[in-house]
């Protein structure tokens, strides 16, 4: 059967490169999940499940600018440009009020939020488009939904194939490799299957969205680092331990050697 510790050492360097390549992309992309989603809530007093549930629920006392203001784009402005746009909404967002604050919007975010940016965002350089984002913020939309979670489901779930068809020729006990190798999609169908719940039943299954990334993280962990442990430490380990045996089977030979002839001579 082809193992890791048997694999050629071309085909280890390839492997490894990958689970590495991988393993700092998921850090990556937890890095920005940190600074662009996390963070800006917790500076606004918001927990990881409040997050989760304003981002797929919303909040209705809420308007999706204060959301994003509040949230995604907290870093985008200062403290105080900020206030003076949340003070503004909450005191009707009227378009009389609109000169005083439409200088935030110009600086900090027409960059973005414009035609000419080619982007996919609502654009913020006029009150009529502004006065578009003051309504309940009810969450993501079903479109922006459906494409996020047909991305991450294509997309993980090819990762998960390479990885675990890597980790599957480990000389783990078989429990433990169809565990692993399974787990994953059970972890990926959790955490986006929760975000529709989140959205459409209770805002309580942001809990299990935390509870299906947390999962589907560990397993990559867990699938990269016995697969490199078994590529590498074990191999090395295991051809040192097999030098020492046949050092030893030759001294020993040689030792049994010299008595015959002593024996022999005697």
């Amino acid at each position: 059967m082809i193992s890791l510790r048997k694999l050629p050492i071309a085909f280890r360097a390839l492997f490894s490169s990958f689970l590495i390549l991988i393993g700092l992309g998921y850090l990556t992309a937890l890095s920005l999940l940190f600074l662009v989603d996390i963070e800006p809530h917790r500076q606004a007093g918001q927990s990881l499940v409040q997050d989760i549930s304003q981002t797929y629920h919303g909040l209705p006392s809420n308007t999706r600018l204060e959301a994003a203001l509040r949230g995604p784009m907290a870093t985008m402005a200062s403290s105080a440009d900020r206030t003076r746009v949340i003070n503004w909404i909450h005191a009707g967002a009227s378009s009389e009020g609109y000169a005083a604050v439409a200088p935030v919007f110009q600086t900090h975010c027409i960059t973005c939020h414009s035609p000419q940016s080619g982007l996919p965002i609502p654009p913020l350089t006029s009150y009529d488009n502004i006065k578009k984002l003051l309504q309940t913020d009810t969450g993501e939309n079903i479109v922006e939904l459906a494409r996020v979670s047909h991305i991450h489901l294509f997309g993980i779930s090819l990762i998960f194939m390479f990885t675990g068809a890597i980790f599957a020729l480990s000389e783990t006990p078989v429990w433990l490799r169809v565990g692993l190798v399974v787990f994953p999609y059970l972890t990926i169908i959790v955490d986006i299957g929760s975000w529709w719940l989140t959205k459409y039943l209770d805002p309580a299954f942001a809990y299990t969205v935390i509870i299906g990334g947390a999962g589907m993280g560990l397993a990559l962990a867990a699938q990269v680092f016995i697969s490199l442990w078994e590529m590498w430490i074990d191999t090395i380990t295991g051809l040192r331990h097999l030098g020492r045996r046949e050092r030893a089977h030759g001294e020993g030979q040689a030792g049994s050697g010299e008595l015959g002839a002593r024996a022999r001579g005697g």
